[in-house]
């Protein structure tokens, strides 16, 4: 029985193009939110873990990890944008803005900038761009997504199409870099890795080695722990009925064991500067064991700086098979069913 007090979630045909969403419930992120993200996916970049080691790098403190300010951001939004998806579709466009500390509060508002109904008419992608602010309105995250949300009444007629246009990447001169380091404070040794950013050459492939099962208990935890309400994640009793039977791990998810699991092979990749785009290929479950490996798309100069580079970084992550050397997609581009995430991130690492 429905009740006008409670919300279903938006399906495709209440949104509009240019619509503006304020999304509820802004967030204060604390010291112990830092704690359980290390404990869900095991992080270890020194940056975000090392107060002395952050102000080494002309910070205050130690940030949060980047993907955590993006999950908190975008948990925000799945109850106006996502609440009826089927599917989170890909990213792009996102940039990481000023770092949040414990203590910052933090809050989302996202416009349509697209709409486009599938031939089957039950369903449409939506593209909305998401920007996370601290509480001085500070710009921490933002991005584009498309994501395909099922129709209330099949019998409306299709919007006209408008899909934007989006860069292939984040250009250079609009990555947002911190402060410069301190002359010959960067620790290697306490970083992991003595390779900075010279030491890598486009083209370069890094198959991080370990792998991550992922239980029933981490996944339902972490997508609590960024508020993010779909029920895809949480109610088995719908989704024991639905397409595969059982509850489908968050994509967020996969992307922050594959950050951690990066750490072999890129442990000076100390912050995530953007997100040039990312699509999640497969889906993944409770009892799959994640697998990662990068290559190395670019070295981006930085304008203005000589201590440190970026590098755009393509990240594949896989379930139950250890990468080494298959390829990602056949020849046709078909993914292979053992990849659930192609990710296209630009870093931050020391000269």
């Amino acid at each position: 029985m429905g009740n006008p007090k409670t919300q279903p979630g938006n399906y495709f045909e209440d949104f509009r193009l240019g619509q503006t969403i304020i999304h509820a419930t802004p967030r204060t992120v604390t010291a112990g939110d830092v704690a359980l993200y290390t404990a869900l996916y095991g992080g270890r970049f020194a940056l975000s873990s090392s107060d002395l080691f952050a102000q080494q790098m002309g910070l205050p403190q130690a940030p949060i990890e980047s993907m955590l300010a993006f999950h908190i951001v975008f948990g925000k939004t799945v109850p106006d944008i996502s609440l009826n998806a089927i599917a989170n579709l890909g990213y792009a466009s996102g940039r990481f803005g000023q770092p949040v500390y414990p203590g910052d509060t933090l809050s989302s508002t996202s416009e349509v900038l697209g709409l486009r109904q599938n031939r089957d008419g039950k369903t449409g992608v939506v593209y909305v761009r998401t920007v996370g602010v601290n509480q001085r309105d500070e710009m921490v995250v933002e991005y584009v997504r498309w994501v395909m949300v099922r129709k209330r009444d099949t019998a409306l007629p299709a919007p006209e199409a408008v899909v934007p246009t989006l860069p292939a990447a984040v250009a250079a001169a609009d990555l947002l870099v911190a402060p410069s380091i301190k002359p010959g404070s960067y620790n290697t040794a306490h970083a992991g890795s003595p390779h900075r950013w010279g030491d890598y050459e486009p083209g370069e492939r890094i198959d991080h080695l370990d792998g991550i099962t992922i239980e029933e208990a981490d996944h339902m935890l972490a997508t609590r722990l960024y508020q993010n309400t779909a029920r895809v994640h949480f109610n088995q009793h719908v989704e024991r009925e639905g397409r595969f039977g059982r509850r489908i791990v968050y994509g967020g998810h996969i992307i922050s064991l594959a950050r951690s699991l990066s750490f072999n092979g890129l442990a000076n990749a100390q912050c995530i500067l953007a997100i040039n785009g990312g699509r999640h290929t497969n889906p993944s479950f409770a009892g799959d064991t994640i697998y990662a490996w990068s290559e190395v798309l670019e070295r981006v100069e930085l304008p203005g700086r000589n201590d440190v580079g970026a590098m755009r970084i393509r990240t594949v992550a896989t379930k139950d098979r250890p990468c080494h050397d298959f390829p990602a997609q056949d020849d046709a581009g078909n993914y292979d069913p053992a990849v659930v995430l192609d990710f296209d991130y630009t870093v931050l690492l020391p000269r």
